[in-house]
């Protein structure tokens, strides 16, 4: 069994699609998905898709790119939606230095903000960090001596650097459809690093579809070619890789367990 440990099911939007998709990855061995909120209305739909159906786990808060986009979201905010018994973590959040949607200072409050509701409720963070590493180990190290929590770096993109700072703090790091693409050389390099028991996989559907569906819409079904290519990568056979990263979803999810 297989764990689509972040995607974005409120995109599949058209009528009966949630259902199809979700449908198509449990045929193809994805027993299970997380939906992503990225803002605080998207989050509330997020837990309604999880509603209504039993195989769909949510994450509630507010994306770096749209941390200017209202007010800034305070920790009393999120942790409230995460109350909801489908809700087992806070995310996504942290910071994008590519785009740069917000301020830097804004992004930064925000990512503080979503951290802190993990700390107040005890769910562990999905982080999104893209050209700003040393901000985000900085960041994380802060936080941490402020109160403990877990977290892990989503369709994880960054340096060695980062990698192993987060390893250190306890954290996990989850690979997404990038690692299957040709030039993803150094980013194969440093899955070869993670310890099998800080992995996870996921989609980030509908974006970043894997090889061999590159360039098509991405859905939780094609976490199969992201898993087959990580457990190559870690010498292990996919019934293995699968067992670890299933294990390891429920050890830092422990509200799915």
């Amino acid at each position: 069994m297989l764990i689509d440990s972040h995607c974005h099911l409120d995109y599949f939007d058209q009528p009966g699609e949630q259902a199809e998709v979700i449908a198509r990855a449990a045929i193809a061995g994805v027993a299970e998905m997380v939906t992503i909120g990225v803002t605080l209305s998207q989050s509330v739909q997020a837990i309604n898709i999880a509603e209504q159906h039993p195989n769909v786990w949510a994450c509630v808060g507010i994306h770096p790119n749209h941390a200017a986009d209202a007010p800034l979201a305070t920790p009393d905010d999120i942790t409230a939606l995460a109350a909801h018994p489908k809700v087992i973590g806070i995310g996504e959040s942290g910071l994008d230095y590519f785009y740069d949607k917000a301020p830097r200072d804004i992004q930064a409050l925000n990512f503080r903000a979503n951290i802190r509701a993990a700390q107040r409720s005890g769910l562990p963070l999905a982080i999104h960090a893209r050209d700003a590493d040393d901000d985000i180990a900085r960041i994380l190290a802060e936080e941490r001596a402020g109160g403990h929590f877990d977290f892990l770096l989503h369709c994880f993109s960054s340096g060695r650097r980062l990698a192993e700072a987060a390893l250190e703090m306890g954290g996990y790091l989850s690979f997404s459809g990038i690692i299957t693409f040709p030039k993803s050389l150094k980013l194969r390099e440093i899955a070869a690093i993670v310890p099998p028991d800080r992995l996870l996989v996921e989609t980030d559907s509908p974006y970043l579809a894997p090889v061999p569906h590159r360039g098509a819409r991405n859905e939780p079904a094609y976490t199969q070619h992201t898993a087959k290519k990580l457990a190559e990568i870690k010498g292990i056979s996919s019934e293995a890789l699968a067992a670890y990263t299933t294990a390891n979803f429920r050890k830092l999810y422990r509200k799915a367990a």
